[in-house]
This record gives C-alpha cells, sequence and structure tokens, in this order.
C-alpha cells in the first residue's frame, strides 16, 4: 500500500498542478489541502466510472481528467480497485439518500417520488454500475458487494418504515426485498435498451410494488387490516387509483369477470344426488357388453 507520507516525488507533482503565480493573465489556484486532493480525485473518478465501465478506465485518464499526476493519485490511493471502491461508496451514500422521503401523503405517491430519484441515479450511473450489478465486472470485490448490499438495506428500511407496520412479517420483508431486486434488473434493462419512456418505467414499478403487497395482504390477515388504511388513503389519479382503474378495464373484457368470478368461487362441493349420478356412471361405465 502507498505511503501516506508526502513524498518528494508526490510533491513535486502536487506543486505542478497549480499554474505560476507569475503566469501572465491567470490566477493562481489555491493549492489543496490533502482531504480535497482525495475528495477531488474520488468526485472525478466517480464521473469516469459512472460513463464507462470500471476496466475500462485507468489511473491515467483518472489523472488527467483531475489534471494531476499519475504519482499524485498513487499517493492518495495504491492502485484503481482503492480509488474504485471510494467511489462507488460515494455514490452509494447519495442512492441510499434518494430513498429518504417525508411520510406525508399516499404512500404510492411517496414511492412514485422514490423511484424518479432512483431512475436518475440509474442514467446519470449507467455503465460503470450496470457492469457491477450484473456481476460482469472485473473489478466487483467483496468491497463493492458489501457497498451495494448497503444500498440494499437502506432501500429495505425506508420502504418497511414507509408502510408503519408495527410487525412486518417474513413474508412482508421477503415481498419488499423481492421488489427492491425487481427494480433492480428492470431499470439496468431498460438502461440497455431504452423501450419506454422513463415515467412510464417509474409507474410501472410502483404500480408492481402495490400488486406485490396486496398479493401479500391476501395471505396474511394482519397485513391485510393495515392494507384498507393504505387503500383510503389513495388518490384515484394516483399510482394506486391508476391501477385499480386498469384493472376495471380488464375485469370489463368480455369472459375475464366470469372467469375470474369462477375461480374465485373456488372448488364445488358434491351433493348426494351428484354422488348418485357419478356412482350409477361408474357403474355402467366399462360393464360388459351383453
Amino acid at each position: 500500500m502507498a505511503s501516506r507520507t508526502p513524498s518528494p516525488t508526490a510533491d513535486r507533482a502536487e506543486r505542478t498542478t497549480a499554474p505560476d503565480r507569475g503566469a501572465a493573465g491567470e490566477r493562481p489556484r489555491r493549492r489543496l489541502s490533502v482531504d480535497e486532493r482525495r475528495e477531488q480525485l474520488i468526485a472525478v473518478a466517480l464521473e469516469l466510472f459512472s460513463r464507462r465501465p470500471p476496466e475500462e478506465v485507468s489511473i491515467d485518464d483518472i489523472a488527467a481528467a483531475a489534471g494531476a499526476s499519475r504519482p499524485l493519485v498513487y499517493h492518495y490511493f495504491p492502485g484503481k480497485q482503492a480509488l474504485y471502491e471510494a467511489s462507488l461508496r460515494r455514490a452509494g451514500r447519495e442512492l441510499s439518500a434518494r430513498f429518504d422521503e417525508p411520510m406525508e401523503g399516499p404512500l404510492s405517491e411517496r414511492l412514485y417520488r422514490v423511484m424518479g430519484r432512483y431512475l436518475d441515479f440509474v442514467q446519470s450511473h449507467g455503465p460503470g454500475f450496470a457492469a457491477l450489478l450484473r456481476g460482469g465486472s472485473v473489478a466487483a470485490s467483496a468491497g463493492t458487494s458489501a457497498v451495494i448490499d448497503e444500498v440494499r438495506r437502506a432501500a429495505h428500511d425506508q420502504i418497511l418504515s414507509h408502510l408503519a407496520v408495527p410487525a412486518p412479517s417474513p413474508g412482508l420483508r421477503l415481498t419488499v426485498r423481492a421488489w427492491i431486486a425487481n427494480a433492480e434488473i428492470t431499470s439496468l434493462e431498460w438502461l440497455a435498451e431504452r423501450s419506454v419512456p422513463v415515467e412510464e418505467l417509474q409507474l410501472h414499478l410502483v404500480q408492481e410494488f402495490v400488486a406485490s403487497l396486496t398479493l401479500t395482504a391476501a395471505r396474511e390477515p394482519a397485513l391485510a387490516a393495515e392494507l384498507a388504511s393504505f387503500f383510503a388513503d389513495e388518490r384515484p389519479d394516483g399510482p394506486t387509483g391508476r391501477l385499480v382503474q386498469d384493472l376495471a378495464g380488464l375485469f370489463a373484457v368480455p369472459g375475464i369477470l366470469d372467469a375470474v368470478t369462477a375461480l374465485a368461487a373456488g372448488p364445488q362441493t358434491v351433493g348426494p344426488v351428484d354422488e348418485a349420478a357419478a356412482q350409477a356412471t361408474e357403474g355402467t361405465v366399462g360393464a360388459p357388453a351383453e
């Protein structure tokens, strides 16, 4: 690991990044402190890693973009992997912060705003994070995986806090985790194709969460009781209201409502008359012909 003690080479490199005070037409730049220079290198690296997969970014690229020398970069970071992980941690903090949302108004509208910020992040940090999340980056490591896991935990905890369920069941926690994973996969697929407008994807992801939450509540009576207040707070023009309207339109298609009603009725019980008829049929089927 490179020493943190300033070396003559790094010190000279640091000095050469600022123009001489006597240069004509240029104001002298303030020399950056150790912390400021480190933060600058992280910011520059994050910008490059956001635009290109990490394996396509070199230390020379980072040094050139930062207006620094290669030895200076190595003075602050032992290698590209360390710089990548540092930039990823900064991006992880930024992404986690995008899940912060005031607990006011209908839940689906809150989540809609969160997903808007999430998709903005996906667009602006696409190539590098796509490579990492798909497992195709040579820069992936235990350190980078830990950062991504921390972001996922933050998202999971934020969503549960918005649901405000007193004691979230294992089933509900699993539903939230599965939806977060689905949001990652879906948004990265969209990033590669951009086949639909981002606003449509944003709405689609929120409505998928509402549908998953409703299905989980159908299996858990305690959660179903909480779901009543959830639907009561929603508005007709919000994501949940629009989902319900779409489902109502689907049931208007000839034949669908009848088929769903039959499914909802469940298995029919066999009465005495039906049972006798069945026995009579059994007696005749396969009987030897006279």
